[in-house]
């Protein structure tokens, strides 16, 4: 979860009345803490905040800290301890260990797999399925990470210790972790002694189906003995093997897969992401061959894989990027660009397109395409799926970025030059701000007094001398002015983009050509996730009249559509009622023609 850095939206004291009620919040999720340790994590005069956050993935969440440590944090109304906070009270959770070289998999965002795990002598601690637990490297009973157990006690050992057994939440090492005093953790010696190395090591090579192998030291975790132990990874998980080899992906399994790769028959000469991997080559392969023109390049990456390459697919199988060891379709292009099978390109910020293809590549002419399928009926197929496919217009938000200038009024809150935040975080930050200096007028509640650094930030040279008062909106509205705009695109099923400035609208224009005929062009498709050419094979078929695609004049690597006729009216129609897109991001429409107006 904090595998990535987090966007901060506001930081604020903790007070009285709330330090109550997060006192009792904790008490309510942690009923062993007894009274004298809940007062001890909630000190009543220590300096509380609280900070309102953004994950990596745009998941609202809320950090308590005290002294700039992170004491506890808070995602959909569960309240969770940090590892500064373990550090303190190690029991608070169930433990389970792991060996040494596993955590840095951890921190980088990986899932805990159960071959991973050691099992110990006296047994695991019972626990349910999404019981929250502290994950401890061999030696050290200190915790190093946070995890949601994926599976009940009784079910990892029937599952023979496969698969996936805990999902981690935030780690030692990890961004949130960032955010404190960056300390280590203590040595805690493991409250009971394990005498028997070798019985330890020997019951779990017994759960894999292997015979025993060497013992290991639980000293520290420094001084673990590990040299008959291979660390494997495979992608965003790690995993433990003993001397003779676990199968590699099946152990290093991810979230999504982790569930199929429990069920995979032990006889199966491929893992699940090998097999996924498979299948995304031969649906490319098969794509490339049967269904992309030249005609038709450049090409949306994601109009290749929603219209090209999915109409490819066998019935009865799905393809899913996530269970592929790429994880990303663009990584996915990138390792055939690599090849030189085909070369994609940025022509917007954010959005790529396949430029080139060498369909004399020996890899696609040896490409035979899968009993069943057909060229043509292949043709036939992504037709009718470039008809039935579903667009989905993207989520956009009008962002901020601190400038240099403006940082005197938004520091006392906790951010600094390049932060970004959202019209209503940047409205809650002048709000406090204006209430914290007491600037609001006692004759008129209206207006808000100038202070010193007001008047730095928001007036003009000109204005200092004649302005002491501001109205809300118009002190509102200057600081939006004066802030650096960006803005938000979410594609569905893809990562949030932010890009500066503000997004360009789609533009709609006419234009006289020769012999006195019209034409319209549309310009900056690609910025809404929309490909120019299925834009203009779905017009020509429409409105029966000619399209072409152009480069835009001035501006490299960027087309438009043009097609005859005055368009525009069936033109908001597509854009407004059938792919939603708000008007606002739409500009033109006034160029339509007047209903009932013979042409």
């Amino acid at each position: 979860m904090f595998c990535k850095a987090f966007r901060v939206r506001a930081s604020t004291a903790i007070k009285g009345s709330e330090r109550k009620k997060l006192r009792g919040d904790v008490a309510a999720a942690f009923p062993s803490l007894s009274a004298e340790r809940l007062v001890e994590l909630i000190p009543n005069k220590d300096e509380l905040n609280v900070i309102k956050i953004y994950t990596h993935k745009g998941e609202a969440g809320t950090v308590y800290t005290n002294s700039r440590n992170p004491i506890l944090f808070e995602i959909e109304k569960a309240l969770y301890p940090t590892v500064y906070t373990l550090w303190v009270f190690p029991d608070l959770l169930p433990a389970f260990s792991t060996w040494p070289p596993v955590l840095q998999k951890l921190a980088g965002g990986a899932d805990l797999m159960l071959p991973g795990v050691v099992v110990p002598s006296s047994g695991f601690p019972q626990v349910e399925r999404g019981t929250l637990c502290a994950v401890t490297l061999l030696g050290n009973r200190a915790p190093v990470a946070v995890a949601a157990a994926a599976m009940s006690t009784t079910e990892m050992l029937a599952a023979g210790m496969k698969g996936k057994g805990f999902a981690v939440l935030h780690t030692y090492m990890d961004h949130l972790w960032e955010y404190g005093d960056k300390s280590c953790p203590p040595t805690l010696a493991p409250l009971v002694a394990e005498p028997a190395e070798k019985e330890n090591a020997e019951n779990e090579e017994e759960v894999e189906g292997k015979k025993p192998g060497n013992s290991f030291s639980t000293e520290t975790p420094q001084h673990v003995n590990i040299g008959d132990l291979s660390l494997k990874e495979q992608n965003s998980c790690a995993v433990v093997m003993g001397k003779e080899e676990l199968n590699e992906n099946r152990a290093a399994e991810t979230a999504e897969e982790g569930s199929t790769g429990a069920q995979q028959d032990a006889e199966d000469s491929r893992t699940p992401q090998e097999q996924m991997d498979a299948l995304f080559n031969q649906c490319f392969f098969h794509a490339l061959k049967c269904k992309v023109k030249k005609s038709d390049l450049p090409l949306l990456t994601s109009t290749f894989l929603r219209s090209h390459m999915f109409s490819c697919c066998p019935a009865g199988q799905q393809l899913d990027i996530k269970k592929s060891s790429y994880k990303k379709f663009s990584k996915f292009l990138q390792s055939m660009q690599h090849q030189k099978i085909l070369q994609v390109k940025e022509l917007t910020k954010g959005v790529e397109s396949i430029v080139e293809v060498d369909w004399k590549h020996p890899d696609i002419k040896a490409f035979a395409v899968p009993e069943g399928f057909s060229s043509a009926s292949a043709a036939q197929d992504n037709k009718s799926e470039e008809r039935e496919q579903v667009y989905r217009a993207p989520e956009i938000i009008p962002l901020y970025g601190v400038s240099a200038k403006m940082v005197p009024l938004f520091q006392d809150s906790g951010h600094k030059k390049g932060s970004i935040l959202s019209s209503s975080e940047v409205r809650n930050i002048i709000i406090n701000y204006v209430k914290a200096n007491e600037l609001v007028d006692e004759t008129n509640k209206n207006f808000v007094k100038v202070n010193a650094i007001l008047c730095d930030c928001l007036l003009d040279k000109s204005e200092q001398d004649e302005i002491s008062h501001l109205k809300w909106d118009d002190l509102l509205s200057r600081c939006l002015e004066r802030l650096q705009p960006l803005h938000q695109v979410t594609f569905f099923g893809q990562e949030p983009i932010v890009r500066k400035g503000n997004i360009e609208p789609i533009d709609i224009t006419t234009a006289q050509r020769s012999s006195n005929k019209k034409v319209t062009i549309i310009k900056n498709l690609e910025l809404y996730g929309l490909d120019p050419q299925c834009v203009a094979n779905i017009l020509q078929q429409k409105v029966q009249a000619s399209t072409t695609i152009t480069p835009v004049p001035g501006a490299k690597d960027r087309v438009q559509v043009q097609i005859q006729g005055n368009q525009v009216h069936h033109l908001a129609k597509m854009l407004l009622e059938e792919y939603q897109l708000p008007r606002k991001y739409i500009q033109g429409l006034e160029k339509a023609p007047k209903l009932g107006r013979k042409k």
